[in-house]
């Protein structure tokens, strides 16, 4: 592929939260063809190749996933299907085109029994079925030899789909009283955050070296940490001081609990922050707080 010719990308998941942010940050960089779940279901495998093949893309964006993680654990053919056949396939593909495929993976392929952010070569050890499916994805695309960027994601928010930001805030219109765990801590990663950073870094690869010459995973959240209830907190602080009189919260309460008193079908690691050392370096600059990313967000919503 020769270096200056526009980019033809190619976007799966248009409509999910991190593919919505993706469609208007890619489409600058070139020829772009984003699809949703009705132009290309990731169920159905004959499906992919016969798209892949159509479109013959340079790059392929696979920003869907299936991330329903307590339904993965009753789910767990579909789960498979989404997050671990279809990037196989999609790698396939991409091998037969000389492409580089970029797919996003997450913090729950680890156990959370470090106490220190995880690095990307830490060894994987996921606890529930959907980090399970997200560890198997990366194995497959690995193993196809293709040019890849996985790139490692928490705690995922935006405007698009379901989250926990959105829950919170739909929660807090309906009841005085919430209870939130506090001895998970992670990471609150923006969508938008993680679609600009992904064209930034499609960018650097593109004008520094073959795109085809990647193959790396790279761990892409703000800097920072904190629980679920600490994130729940100041969801709350920050829409009360954008919206004022107007927020329409009922909340009066936010009280602080164990995971032991708020069981759930899938197990949840205790600790799964993610160093972005690596992506600072390929960057070439400091990470924003997670903190400083939900206050834009909240003021623009």
């Amino acid at each position: 592929m020769h270096p200056k010719r526009p980019l033809k990308i190619l976007l799966t998941g248009k409509n999910g939260q991190v593919g919505w942010e993706l469609n208007r940050t890619l489409a600058p960089m070139g020829k772009l063809v984003a699809l949703g779940r009705e132009e290309l279901d990731l169920e159905k495998p004959e499906q992919i190749s016969k798209m892949v093949r159509r479109i013959r893309p340079d790059v392929i964006v696979n920003a869907a996933a299936y991330t329903a993680v307590d339904k993965a654990e009753e789910d767990s053919e579909l789960a498979m299907a989404v997050n671990a056949v279809a990037p196989g396939i999609l790698a396939e593909e991409a091998k037969r085109l000389n492409a580089l495929l970029v797919h996003y993976s997450t913090d729950y392929i680890f156990d959370g029994t470090k106490t220190t952010p995880y690095v990307e070569d830490d060894a994987p050890n996921p606890i529930n079925v959907y980090g399970r499916t997200k560890l198997a994805g990366e194995q497959a695309i690995r193993a196809v030899g293709a040019p890849y960027m996985i790139l490692r994601t928490s705690w995922v928010y935006g405007t698009n789909g379901r989250n926990f930001l959105l829950t919170i805030l739909r929660l807090a219109e309906e009841k005085e009283e919430l209870k939130i765990v506090d001895d998970q801590v992670g990471t609150p990663t923006w969508s938008r955050f993680l679609a600009g950073t992904t064209a930034q870094m499609l960018q650097k690869v593109y004008n520094t070296a073959l795109l085809t010459e990647c193959r790396d995973i790279y761990n892409v959240t703000p800097s920072g940490q904190t629980s679920w209830y600490g994130f729940a907190k100041a969801i709350i602080e920050n829409y009360k001081i954008f919206n004022g009189d107007k927020s329409g919260l009922l909340l009066k309460r936010l009280i602080p609990v164990a995971t032991s008193e708020y069981p759930t079908p899938a197990c949840r690691p205790a600790y799964s922050v993610l160093s972005n050392k690596k992506l600072k370096r390929k960057v070439g600059k400091e990470l924003p707080k997670w903190g400083l990313f939900l206050e834009q967000f909240l003021k623009g919503i």
